[in-house]
């Protein structure tokens, strides 16, 4: 029962981390490591297939072997997150609406800064 349930949620976090790559208020990253995390402890088969066949599988396991993100993955994050929440701020009208996406938006950058980086050195 155990397994099938963190499956379950495992499955529910991929499609949501997946969707989070088109959404702004949808965080991505969360989701995947949720994925893996629940593959790990449930299914080696959809673990491996999370890790080494999806479009997620090289951010993953970089963060596995270093505990950071490759090199211009950080930069791409932010600017890609500016992007879309300046997107959102030029379509939302209401004021209050703004000010929670400016406050998400503040979040989500200290969040990004905050994540270590790993150099071409500390690679090998």
């Amino acid at each position: 029962m155990k397994r099938t349930i963190l499956n379950i949620i495992g499955w529910l976090a991929v499609v949501l981390g997946t969707l989070g790559v088109f959404l702004p208020l949808l965080p991505t990253t969360p989701f995947i490591l949720l994925a893996a995390w629940c593959f790990a402890q449930s299914s080696p088969r959809f673990h491996h297939w999370l890790l080494y066949r999806s479009w997620f599988g090289g951010y993953l396991r970089h963060w596995q072997e270093h505990k950071a993100m490759p090199p211009g993955a950080k930069s791409r994050a932010i600017i890609v997150t500016l992007v879309t929440f300046a997107i959102s701020l030029w379509l939302v009208k209401i004021m209050w609406v703004r000010f929670l996406l400016l406050g998400i938006l503040a979040c989500l950058l200290i969040f990004l800064w905050r994540i270590p980086v790993v150099d071409a050195k500390q690679q090998k």
